[in-house]
């Protein structure tokens, strides 16, 4: 194909960073008006090279052409300019600002008074085109609504609004349905279907393979910064394709033997957490579940049926207005405070793990050593050597990649933060692990990885409830699943009976 068929051409694209090469002499070209999706794990260099697209990065080495023509865009806006808009996956919203603010930032609407803008903002219209927008998305969300009270979906959504609202030709999406339900997911497909209609050409980036081969024209594949393959979605397999990301066939993973079940842990009866400014009156309702030594527990539910508020309320991470009883190793419990958790043995890795779950200002030692810090400090203060030690056997027994205990936090990927985050918890010697949907935005080969974590922990004896937006995550995972649908518990599921199919029905009654 010639070039000029081409919306994005990028020729010997490299970038380095310090102490690592992000991406060395990729090209990749994509046809006006496709689909094409980019795969590979975290760390293969995908959100690089769409950074580099879209202006927040500038490349060491490379061209990159637009239409035909060669640009170097020095800045996001300078990209946008170009007709480029790119969906981050780590959200990047002012949740202080209201939903239609958070659209419109940076290129405000003003009031016109005979010709002339006076500065003062047009509240009303940027108002009417964020409803528009949200509407486009089938997204019920208010433009009134402040940012920070949405739930992280909710969020992406006025993140994809944001994009939609440039009238790009040129749209990068990067796992935008990371955080979204399967009804949220499938209204972002119809949305998709709609700008390909009208010849927007998308950059998709995601781990999922079904939605990759259901969406994608061609693909190419990213390993370790270097392009690996372009292939036409008709020509390959999502088997193959997991292939050539991790350079290795991970498809026998499988965690399906028996583990030893031993003492209860944990015994809730009858929970019920009010939601007083909601018609339902309650987040969850009449919830009862028990959870033994050497097990896991699934939680299994739509986006906003209390998944996440469920391990919450165990952790003591809400308000205390919770009725019915917690009882851990057999003692009735209602922690104020998730001090009062850890001290109980209990810790918990959040579903958003850049807002409530990394430390940017921290290194790789000071967020893994940050919920045991008594155990590194020499006369008040941090001892090095002491962080260090601490933190050597949880890097090495989570799997952290990683240049060293002192590297950037940020630096590293979504699969090794995660799990620096684990081994934060692991220090604390926890007998009850919560897990909140924690492969969310991990590539294939790190998920895996993680799997077998949890997996080698529970059969140490520790007791682990695990949510998941993914229902093949939980059925391999699980020993039982529970399935909650607007705050009520209506199933549970030993592992042999559990299928997606019965698991949906319970989720959407």
């Amino acid at each position: 194909m010639s070039h000029a068929q081409n919306a994005v051409v990028m020729q010997g694209i490299t970038k380095r960073f310090p102490g690592v090469v992000a991406l060395e002499n990729v090209s990749l070209e994509v046809r006006r008006g496709e689909l094409h999706a980019i795969c590979g794990e975290n760390g293969a260099g995908k959100s690089t090279l769409m950074k580099i697209l879209s202006g927040v990065y500038q490349p060491d080495d490379g061209t990159l052409q637009i239409d035909g023509a060669e640009v170097g865009f020095a800045s996001t806006r300078a990209a946008e300019q170009a007709g480029i808009a790119i969906i981050h996956q780590e959200l990047t919203l002012v949740e202080d600002l209201s939903v239609a603010a958070n659209v419109f930032l940076g290129r405000e609407k003003c009031r016109r008074v005979g010709g002339i803008d006076f500065g003062f903002l047009d509240e009303q219209a940027m108002t009417k085109e964020c409803g528009r927008l949200l509407e486009l998305l089938e997204c019920s969300v208010s433009p009134h609504a402040r940012t920070a009270n949405l739930r992280v979906g909710d969020q992406q959504l006025v993140e994809i609004a944001k994009a939609l609202s440039l009238n790009a030709s040129i749209v990068v999406m990067d796992e935008p349905t990371s955080a979204l339900t399967e009804s949220e997911s499938a209204r972002l497909e119809r949305t998709i279907a709609r700008l390909l209609a009208s010849g927007t050409t998308i950059l998709y980036i995601s781990h999922k393979m079904d939605e990759v081969f259901r969406l994608a024209d061609r693909i190419t594949v990213l390993r370790d910064g270097r392009h690996v393959q372009t292939v036409n979605r008709a020509d390959t397999t999502a088997r193959e394709v997991t292939g050539w990301m991790v350079g290795r066939d991970i498809s026998g993973v499988d965690f399906r033997e028996p583990r030893s079940r031993g003492k209860k842990l944990l015994e809730i009866h009858d929970l019920l957490l009010p939601w007083p400014e909601h018609p339902r009156g309650y987040r969850l309702s009449n919830i009862s579940l028990d959870l033994h030594a050497g097990e896991i527990l699934g939680v299994a539910g739509l986006m906003g049926a209390g998944r996440t508020e469920l391990l919450e309320t165990i952790f003591g991470a809400v308000e205390p207005t919770w009725t019915g009883t917690i009882a851990v190793a057999g003692k009735p419990v209602r922690f104020r405070h998730p001090r009062e958790a850890c001290a109980a043995r209990i810790a918990m890795v959040t579903e958003d793990r850049k807002r409530l779950g990394l430390f940017p200002d921290l290194d790789v030692a000071g967020n893994i050593s940050l919920c045991s810090l008594t155990d590194t400090l020499v006369r008040g203060f941090v001892n090095r050597g002491r962080e260090e030690s601490l933190v050597a056997a949880p890097i090495r027994d989570t799997g952290v990649k990683t240049t060293g205990p002192h590297a950037s936090i940020m630096g590293l990927s979504g699969g090794n933060q995660q799990k620096c985050i684990i081994g934060r918890w692991l220090l604390t010697k926890p007998h009850i692990l919560l897990l909140d949907d924690p492969t969310r935005g991990i590539d294939v080969g790190a998920k895996a990885e993680l799997y077998r974590l949890i997996n080698q922990l529970c059969r140490e004896g520790m007791g682990v409830i695990l949510t998941s937006s993914e229902l093949p995550e939980l059925l391999a995972l699980a020993d039982r699943i529970i399935v909650l649908a607007e705050g009520r518990l209506t199933a549970e599921f030993e592992r042999a009976e559990a299928t997606e199919q019965n698991i949906m029905e319970a989720a959407t009654l």
